[in-house]
């Protein structure tokens, strides 16, 4: 019995001697639902190696790039073809937008006045219709009154060419020039089926030309009328995030679009001006005509008023002669430096700085994707997206500029860093853009209404 005593005693001491430890240790932690725990334990996992881990970082870098950009070359490609097959929307679409921030100024000058949008809108597509079939009329009238004239002028001037080929330096033959004339009249024999179904195919033309004529009007009177509401539209179906970035990029690049448009109005006036006044002295026929198509031709940046010089140069060729050809050719290059040197550097300023190569390829790129409206649209698509791009890059949160002013629009031998005249004293002179117009083609905040619920 002593002996059994002493054994339990033993045993009760060493429990609690064991209780006692244990009451020393914090008990386990047990995460609950308000920490967002599901109580499953943590469990760590070694990655199992794989054959990227024997690659140099260089490649897998490079590697990671080039599919996202084969991806990027897709989407791009499936882009065109579907802007492809919906050219005959597209394109008026386009036009309307270009169309839209040209006027626009005017709607918005009538709506501070107290003109309804509506009315507003209406008033500046009438009077616009009104100003381009009236020089549309001016024009056809004074080719067709001088048509007859210019058909005796034209033969009388291909025989002084052809004279003067056969008499001046270039010494050609009588045989050499009738050989010409027969394979030109061999190739256009050769070539007539193709034409006849060029004509043929006139009818479809044509009609996708009046449909889209009216699309362009429908939709531009929308954009003149409620373009800021549409642009609201568009920014809420972006994620709440991305609302507030994308409403002020598309505000800068408005005022991007709305700064080319009016400078390369104001450089197309002045050339078509130049020329025009010039043909008009020297007593070339369709003068009008040919200065129209020179203001045209001068919505292709770089190359479009050149080309359509070249075209006033072959006419004064043909009809009063090459001394006067030459003169007029004087004339044209003449205008021609007195826009690159003066009035793009002037006029344009700071609203579209592009590099001239840049504009050279985006504008061969258009013709290639979509002929002569390609070639149109090109430089201000481009310069919306650089100035677009631009300030996402540098302010993805959606904060304004800090010199208020478009980013992308400084010239290429200006600094980036604002120093000496730079945005700091710039926008003391300046009226910023954001007091001006908050989104496209109208006065509603598109910056500020893009996510109120933020």
């Amino acid at each position: 019995m002593p002996l059994v005593w002493v054994d339990t005693a033993r045993r009760r001491a060493r429990a609690r001697l064991a209780a006692a430890r244990s009451a020393a240790t914090p008990p386990p932690f047990t995460a609950g639902p308000e920490l967002g725990e599901t109580g499953s334990p943590v469990m760590l996992v070694e990655q199992a190696p794989s054959v990227d881990d024997g690659l140099p970082r260089g490649v897998r870098t490079a590697g990671a790039w080039a599919w996202r950009i084969i991806l990027f070359v897709a989407a791009a490609y499936l882009l065109i073809r579907v802007v492809g097959l919906l050219r005959v929307v597209v394109i008026p679409v386009v036009v309307a937008l270009l169309l839209a921030a040209m006027l626009e100024p005017v709607a918005a000058g009538l709506r501070k006045r107290g003109v309804h949008r509506s009315l507003a809108a209406g008033l500046v597509l009438v009077t616009g219709l009104i100003v381009v079939f009236g020089g549309l009329t001016l024009i056809v009238q004074t080719f067709l009154s001088q048509l007859d004239d210019l058909s005796a002028q034209v033969a009388d001037g291909l025989d002084e060419v052809q004279n003067w080929l056969v008499q001046g330096p270039l010494h050609l033959s009588q045989t050499q020039l009738s050989d010409g004339l027969e394979r030109l009249q061999k190739s256009i024999t050769d070539n007539q089926s193709a034409l006849t179904s060029g004509a043929l195919s006139t009818a479809a033309t044509l009609g996708e030309v009046v449909a889209g004529f009216f699309l362009v009007l429908f939709t531009l009177f929308f954009y003149l009328r409620d373009g800021g509401q549409i642009w609201t539209f568009l920014c809420r179906l972006l994620p709440r995030e991305a609302r507030i970035p994308a409403a002020r990029a598309g505000h800068y690049s408005w005022h991007t679009l709305v700064s080319d448009v009016r400078a390369t109005v104001l450089v197309a006036f002045v050339d078509a001006a130049g020329i025009g006044i010039g043909l008009a002295v020297l007593r070339v026929p369709l003068a009008l005509p040919l200065a129209a198509l020179v203001f045209l031709g001068a919505f292709i940046p770089v190359v479009g008023a050149t080309l359509t010089g070249a075209v006033a140069v072959l006419v004064a060729l043909v009809t009063v002669g090459p001394v006067k050809a030459l003169i007029v050719l004087g004339v044209v290059i003449a205008v021609q430096q007195l826009e690159g040197h003066v009035l793009q550097p002037l006029i344009m300023g700071r609203a579209v700085a592009l590099h001239p190569l840049a504009v050279i390829l985006s504008i061969a790129t258009g013709v290639l994707v979509a002929g002569i409206v390609g070639g149109l649209v090109a430089v201000p698509l481009l310069a919306v997206l650089n100035t677009a791009i631009r300030y996402l890059s540098s302010h993805p949160g959606g904060e304004p500029t800090p010199d208020r002013e478009p980013p992308g629009t400084r010239p290429a031998e200006e600094p980036d860093d604002p120093a000496g005249d730079g945005p700091g004293e710039q926008a003391t002179t300046s009226v910023p853009p954001a007091e001006t117009s908050l989104s496209p083609t109208g006065d509603h905040p598109a910056v500020a209404r893009a996510g109120p619920d933020r």
